[in-house]
């Protein structure tokens, strides 16, 4: 019996290794991801050593992306909070007083160089998605995704990105003002598509969306909180750029113009075993990105 088990463990050592299961043609390979500039990534940090990291979309909105980068290094942000949360709808976060008609206004002021009325940033130059969808849908005639990861539509006069879940919107007054880039909002619960054209895009929230979609909600009107101590703080906002470089984070995006992503795609749209209509939503379409390195 003895001599039987040890045969039996020296034909399991001899055996090879399992290979590993081959990539699916959906699956990305090492050269689908592209890298993100440090200067593209906003880092966050909550109360509770929370981190939600947003990757800027400066060629879309370049104007505002250049005050969301101001705001940032002058540390705006720091000591604010995430004053918003409204149930199915949007986080929001920057300063929470109003002006008042007739009374001094209690806004934290703005640095010097941010432009406090930037040219309305809301559609972006042209239509060219590297993977288009099959299907128009209620608020676009076509919609697809970039190269570099981006969804976005057009109505064939204009195009612009889409109100996904994460995407981070700029809050704005009435018409003209189309907002500074100090008070930013991103859908908490599903697509805002209806807010497309409407409203800035600055970025989207590639980590920690987790603990902006988990707040309290609040019932008192349009979701803001009604007191202080209900609010998140904000310990800081910073460019990873600005980060020393042994703590700054890296990340990469899945680039989009490549079979596997058409494949994975065509997955999207004709799931196996699943009863399906042969289209989807553009922020229905996966968009992948991933840290880098330690954390």
């Amino acid at each position: 019996m003895i001599i039987s088990l040890l045969a039996l463990l020296t034909a399991a050592q001899a055996a090879p290794a399992a290979l590993p299961a081959p990539p699916l043609p959906s699956d990305p390979i090492a050269g689908d991801w592209r890298p993100i500039p440090d200067d593209e990534l906003l880092v966050m940090t909550l109360a509770g050593n929370r981190t939600v990291v947003i990757r800027l979309a400066p060629r879309s909105a370049p104007e505002h992306v250049a005050n969301v980068r101001r705001l940032a290094q002058a540390k705006w942000w720091d000591s604010e909070s995430v004053y918003r949360v409204q149930e199915g709808w949007v986080a929001q976060w920057g300063d929470p007083n109003d002006d008042e008609p007739g009374k001094p206004s209690k806004r934290k002021p703005m640095p010097a160089d941010v432009v406090k009325v930037p040219a309305a940033e809301y559609d972006i130059a042209t239509f060219a998605p590297a993977q288009r969808l099959s299907r128009a849908d209620a608020y676009s005639t076509a919609s697809g995704i970039t190269a570099d990861g981006w969804p976005v539509a057009t109505d064939d006069k204009a195009s612009w990105i889409t109100h996904c879940y994460g995407t981070v919107g700029v809050a704005r007054d009435s018409s003209p003002d189309t907002g500074s880039g100090s008070e930013l909002f991103t859908p908490i619960g599903q697509a805002a598509r209806r807010l497309d054209r409407n409203y800035t895009i600055v970025g989207r929230v590639i980590e920690g969306m987790q603990y902006l979609s988990a707040l309290t909600r609040s019932d008192a009107p349009l979701g803001v909180y009604a007191t202080a101590p209900e609010r998140t703080p904000i310990v800081s906002a910073r460019l990873a750029s600005d980060i020393p470089a042994a703590e700054r984070p890296h990340f990469e995006y899945r680039a989009a113009d490549n079979a596997r992503f058409a494949a994975m795609l065509d997955l999207r749209l004709h799931p196996k075993g699943l009863v399906a209509l042969g289209g989807i939503d553009v922020c229905d379409v996966p968009l992948a990105t991933r840290r880098v390195g330690a954390k």
